[in-house]
């Protein structure tokens, strides 16, 4: 039985008194963004926390005046609350809040002044850890509190949670690098922080102002009551964050700085507007040293004695992480770096850090350490079973990355039970931590857990996260009773409970671990700076005279709503469900292939975590309206065209259509596929969605026009000047833009396909290669074409019917089947099943001549081994179609041995790769270097991110200024430091981006590969 698709009306609405203020501030001096939308406010209604809050609104702040004008306002609006948020990389929902949230990466991300010569840097304080690096890096300094959100995770939020990381054994926590800040208070005053004597703190302390305010309750708590502070914390690197009550003071030096009360304060004193930060020298050599052992416990106990031979920093993983990390596209870069020990089991691995800026000195260290290690192997002594060493910065480089994604890889975990964040951020004494751990361990195998540990043992600190199911209230309550143990845990260790992630919604936790004086000093602290409680309430304290409640452990989750979605719901849209919040596709590295649309638009909602929290949330409401049934698919909703023609002009509110725009802004080049930690797949749930969607609102032409692309172009490729020549008139551009919203479509190669290969490639017959001998078989290549090159770029098909013959082999034209991946693109998922099933029956026909089948395209070769499988199961068959690279990789020598004419300034070809094909496929790069290395020729891989076409997504008039966006984020720069004739690119859309902004066409590689193999000779 058909049902009709609901509206999908958002719950929630905004506040009235909150209404108010946002109106007011509209017309106020505010020059950021405003957003109130339910899609906005999901967006930030989750951090890399289980926890779940909806703000009333999100603001983005274009500069300090901006934040001014927020407290000033609110001071004629006393019920508001703000929360200001980074990079929304927290683990405890430090930035999550029912008030306003403050966005400040958007627009407030920018370097303002590098001092070299006095070695420090300003910033605004939604600069990216690593985009500051990356500024920094040509000067040979860095920033070094290193994160493993370091591509995300804003200075602002670092600063708000006193973040560390790798290396603060020598490095320190960012509250030793801030040198200054300038915050705003919630009433809307400025506040610049530097240390100041005690003498002139004391003096100033005596005014009537919010600053004399602020320094007469430090003085009377840090100075004051510094005995008792230090008689209560232990000492350790992770000293206690949030407030710092014991580094406000120096002794020492006799200085007050109130920045060190800010930093780790959560947003709860001030919002950080800029930051002012000291510098740390690269060091000129670096070695690492892989210790491989035969049990986590080996490499938690063997720990110190690194510690102890002062190395850098001893990073630590155990083998359910590094088992995950085996699954996932960024193995293949350190597969070489980490490799397993014949005859034995590795289950712990430490990653021993050396930094100096001595070779010989680095050099005798490691040697030192070698020794010891191969001793230790031979007689197994503290479990160590092997090690690797490499002084390659690249190659360290890759390894830190496989390290950081360590807390993405957990998520990837099969099963409903996932290991999440909520005791991972304990802190205890380094000699302490194998037997602290051992007993954690106890703990969870009690309660019938597993779990995933990483972490910096050289400070004590591992992560430690148990794999639990939230959607279950028994384990959630579960979870809340582990935490509780925990607390009693790091107790007993002489330990803390936040090591590094600040306090969040283990808030709760704070009276027991400072005192009740100790926590009455906090809250006096806190009633200095915010006496209304107005930012971010009910983090780390609330002020003394208010009666406002801490957050708790047990307050709302993300769980606490996806249970109530309906099983058949979630599995339509397991892909969104599967997100975890860890925030990785908000990299802000623009030659990073992850989500474009992200990077362009600075918008989280058009995010894959944005997009699938929006899914969630909208599958959840659908589930409300009371629609059941047994599969969730466009199959159960049928509308006939006037009811659906009726819901398009309609003006009723429907979330559906929030949806749908952060759909519509997806480019589905699938980065987000293999870049993803835990593989959120927005493409494929996207399509889904589009294909339900329509089922209640009529489509657009243009994606008519894009579904039938395959059928329309060999209609057209029968008389392509004749298409062209109207193609070509400015009236036609015009009209096709206007009435289809479809832009500089792309002409139709002429002369044909079947022209060009007349003299190159066979016609296919079926009956006369099965009557071949097998021998005879292994002689012909049969190439299977695809839309896009087949009519529009012909001639790289051409071309590779020569190239097949240069290696020796007899090339074979399949006729064109549609591969269908326009039609799943946008969501004709009944449609591509029929085309996927078509084509498949008769590639497994093929298949059946065990000839090898070769695609032009990687992208479209690609959807016969994803979306098809996805779509066909089992059905699919068992064909096999292969990139150009891939079957040049399996030719035997014989084919390539030739008298390769080399010159010494032989200029070195570009490679820029499809990103759907170079996340898909990673070692496709470094493969097409190889093969052009065979004759001669060398070629640089060029680091870009998405070139902005995307398939059709750069035709689409209303996505041209985001695609042309996108290309000058990484492809504009990289391509124009190239001629045009060193330029390749494998993906059809990259060629036609670049043909339609720089003017000329790149080649494919394997138009320069034959090119390059005709001037050699046999």
């Amino acid at each position: 039985m058909s049902l009709s698709l609901p509206r999908v009306e958002p719950q929630q609405s905004v506040s009235e008194h909150y209404l108010r203020y946002l109106d007011a501030l509209g017309e106020s001096s505010f020059c950021g963004d405003i957003e109130y939308s339910y899609g906005s406010r999901l967006a930030v209604a989750t951090d890399n926390s289980v926890y779940q809050k909806l703000p009333q609104a999100v603001v983005f702040p274009k500069s300090k005046a901006d934040l001014r004008c927020l407290g000033e306002l609110a001071n004629q609006h006393p019920e508001i609350k703000f929360s200001a948020r980074g990079g929304g990389t927290g683990t405890n929902g430090q930035s999550l809040t029912d008030g306003i949230v403050v966005d400040i990466s958007r627009h407030m991300n920018r370097v303002l002044e590098i001092n070299i010569d006095e070695g420090w840097v300003r910033v605004e304080a939604g600069v990216v850890k690593d985009q500051l690096n990356d500024a920094l890096r040509p000067h040979g300094f860095f920033f070094s509190p290193d994160l493993s959100t370091s591509n995300r995770a804003t200075i602002g939020g670092m600063i708000s949670t006193d973040a560390s990381g790798q290396g603060s054994l020598v490095y320190g926590k960012t509250s030793d690098h801030v040198l200054g800040l300038t915050s705003v208070l919630a009433n809307g005053e400025e506040l610049i922080t530097t240390p100041m004597d005690v003498d002139d703190a004391r003096k100033r302390s005596q005014r009537s102002d919010t600053l004399g305010r602020i320094l007469r309750q430090v003085i009377a708590t840090s100075v004051d009551k510094r005995d008792e502070i230090i008689a209560k914390f232990p000492r350790m690197n992770r000293f206690l964050t949030g407030y710092d009550l014991e580094h406000a003071y120096d002794a020492d030096n006799q200085k007050i700085d109130i920045s060190r009360l800010i930093t780790g304060s959560e947003g709860s004193l001030a919002m950080v507007a800029e930051a002012t930060l000291s510098l740390t020298p690269i060091a000129t050599h670096k070695a690492l040293v892989n210790i491989k052992y035969d049990s986590f416990e080996s490499a938690l106990r063997h720990a110190p004695r690194m510690v102890a031979a002062n190395a850098t920093s001893v990073e630590t993983v155990d083998s359910k992480v590094l088992n995950l990390a085996k699954t996932d596209i960024i193995w293949h870069s350190i597969a070489d770096l980490i490799t397993d020990v014949p005859d034995k089991t590795l289950l712990g691995l430490n990653m021993v850090e050396y930094n100096s800026n001595d070779e010989a000195e680095i050099k005798a260290r490691i040697d030192t350490l070698e020794e010891e290690l191969s001793r230790a192997a031979e007689s197994g002594e503290y479990g160590v079973i092997g090690y690797q060493v490499t002084f390659d910065k690249a190659d360290i480089g890759r390894i830190y990355a496989m390290r950081k994604k360590a807390v993405g890889l957990l998520g990837k975990t099969k099963g409903s039970q996932k290991p999440i964040a909520f005791a991972e951020d304990t802190a205890v004494p380094p000699e302490n931590l194998a037997d602290f751990i051992m007993e954690f361990r106890d703990l969870l195998d009690s309660h019938g857990l597993k779990y995933g540990m990483f972490g910096h043992v050289d400070a004590g600190v591992l992560h430690v996260r148990p794999a639990l199911d939230l959607c279950d209230i028994e384990q959630e309550k579960l979870m809340h009773r582990i935490s509780d143990e925990v607390v009693a845990l790091v107790a007993k260790y002489g330990g803390l409970m936040w090591g590094e992630h600040g306090k969040g919604f283990r808030s709760e936790y704070g009276p027991e671990f400072f005192g009740e004086s100790l926590f009455a000093e906090l809250r006096k602290i806190k009633g200095a700076f915010d006496p209304g409680n107005k930012m971010n309430p009910g983090k780390i304290c609330t002020p003394l005279a208010s009666n406002d409640e801490l957050v708790k452990v047990s307050d709302t989750k993300r769980a606490t709503f996806d249970r109530t979605i309906p099983v058949a719901f979630k599995s339509a849209f397991a892909p969104a469900m599967e997100c975890n919040g860890n925030g990785l596709c908000f990299n802000y590295d623009t030659s990073s292939p992850m989500c474009p649309s992200s990077k362009i638009t600075r918008d989280r909602r058009h995010s894959p975590k944005g997009r699938a929290g929006l899914i969630r949330e909208w599958i959840r409401l659908l589930g409300e309206s009371g629609i059941e049934t047994a599969k969730l698919s466009a199959d159960n909703f049928r509308t006939s065209f006037i009811q659906r023609w009726k819901n398009t002009r309609s003006s009723e509110a429907d979330f559906s259509h929030e949806v749908m725009d952060a759909m519509n802004g997806c480019l589905a080049c699938k980065s987000c596929s293999s870049q993803c930690p835990v593989k959120v797949d927005v493409p494929e749930f996207r399509a889904t969605f589009l294909s339900i969607y329509y089922q209640r609102y009529l489509r657009p032409q243009k994606d008519y026009m894009v579904a039938n692309i395959e059928r329309m172009a060999p209609l057209m490729a029968k008389m392509p000047t004749v298409v062209n020549f109207f193609l070509r008139r400015k009236i036609v551009a015009g009209l096709i833009e206007k009435q289809i919203g479809y832009v500089d479509t792309p002409l139709l190669s002429s002369p044909v396909l079947t022209k060009r290969v007349e003299h190159t490639a066979e016609p296919f017959d079926m009956a006369r290669l099965s009557s071949l001998s097998e021998s005879e078989r292994e002689k012909y290549v049969l190439i299977v074409q695809d839309p896009f090159t087949s009519f529009y770029d012909a001639q790289v098909v051409a071309d590779f019917t020569s190239l097949v013959r240069e290696m020796g082999y007899r090339p074979v034209l399949l006729p064109f089947k549609p591969n269908g991946k326009p039609e799943h693109v946008k969501g004709f998922l009944k449609r591509f099943a029929d085309t996927a099933a078509s084509t498949a029956s008769f590639l497994n026909n093929v298949a059946s001549l065990n000839i090898p089948m070769v695609g032009v395209d990687a992208s479209l070769v690609l959807c016969y081994r994803d979306e098809y499988v996805k779509a066909l199961g089992k059905q699919r068959g068992e064909f096999t179609v292969l990139a150009v690279h891939e079957w040049l990789e399996t030719l035997p020598d014989t084919r390539w041995e030739r008298d390769v004419e080399t010159s010494t300034n032989e200029s070195p070809m570009a490679l820029f790769t499809h990103c759907t094909e170079k996340t898909a496929l990673p070692t496709s790069e470094k493969l097409w270097q190889t093969l052009f290395a065979r004759v001669g020729q060398p070629v640089d891989i060029v680091g870009v991110g998405c070139c902005g076409m995307a398939g059709t997504y750069g035709h689409e008039a209303d996505q041209k200024q985001n695609s042309m966006g996108i290309y000058a984020l990484s492809w504009e720069q990289a391509v124009r430091r190239y001629s045009p004739e060193q330029v390749m690119a494998t993906g059809y859309s990259c060629r036609s981006q670049v043909d339609r902004i720089e003017n000329f066409k790149p080649q494919h590689p394997l138009q320069a590969l034959l090119a390059c193999i005709r001037k050699t000779t046999r």
